[in-house]
């Protein structure tokens, strides 16, 4: 009963590390979509690249500002793992 609480201690942990590191790309990518969308509507552009090129500009910049501490997220999270591996097989 232990081992399988511990296993769903440690996916609970896993789908918010996920989520911390997806939601500042997704959520900036979301707002460059619905400020791009809006301009588009009121223009009656309707170009592909118009959306795609702001889009990949933001996340790039987003993963430029906030990539180091995405990574050190996901860094300090997998030596937790590795160190509960390691704690388990003793």
């Amino acid at each position: 009963m232990d081992e399988s609480l511990a296993l769903l201690a440690l996916a609970d942990r896993m789908l918010w590390i996920t989520a911390l590191v997806a939601a500042p790309v997704l959520f900036a990518s979301l707002a460059v979509g619905l400020v791009v969308g809006l301009v588009q509507a009121a223009t009656s552009v309707n170009e592909q690249t118009l959306t795609f090129v702001p889009k990949l500009a933001v996340t790039a910049l987003v993963l430029v500002i906030f990539g180091a501490s995405m990574m050190a997220l996901v860094g300090d999270f997998t030596e937790q793992i590795f160190a509960e591996i390691a704690q388990v097989s003793r």
